[in-house]
């Protein structure tokens, strides 16, 4: 008998999802399915799906039709709840973050936001790099002393308007 997979959705970071996206974290864990599988599937970068599931993204009608047939998921459940009518509430949890591998993601940023800015501007004037768009891939590097975690983040430049 097969015990049935449950996500403790009284917990962050799923405390503040909506019921559907728990659901989703149910059946990938039931499928024993990577983001990369699911992301090759529906044509899409694992990051960004892994951002959808957690309510940072928004999935098409097309892609959640694909998402269905990959987690053998009710279509129509996740229509109804992350649908046309459904927006992505973004920025998930405390500030500073809680959880190790974010709160150094965050720490990375006070210790070299500034030097990156520096970097931005000399190279590519006064402006931002876009986080809306940008693509993030995280990468696995062998390395003697240990692996390694390569993130890329490959944003657009945008330059300030001047009027």
């Amino acid at each position: 008998m097969s015990q049935a997979t449950i996500i403790p959705t009284s917990i962050a970071p799923y405390a503040n999802l909506p019921s559907t996206n728990s659901k989703l974290f149910e059946a990938k864990a039931k499928k024993g399915i990577t983001f990369d599988a699911i992301a090759k599937a529906i044509g899409k970068d694992e990051v960004w799906v892994a951002a959808a599931f957690y309510g940072q993204a928004k999935f098409t009608e097309e892609e959640l039709k694909k998402v269905s047939e990959v987690l053998d998921i009710q279509h129509n459940g996740l229509v109804g709840e992350l649908g046309d009518h459904w927006w992505p509430n973004r920025g998930l949890g405390p500030m500073p973050p809680t959880d190790p591998v974010i709160y150094r993601l965050y720490e990375s940023v006070l210790v070299y936001g500034t030097a990156i800015k520096a970097i931005i501007h000399e190279k590519f004037g006064d402006g931002i790099m876009s986080m809306i768009d940008c693509k993030v891939t995280v990468e696995r590097k062998p390395d003697p002393k240990g692996d390694r975690a390569v993130l890329t983040f490959d944003g657009k430049f945008l330059p300030y308007a001047k009027w």
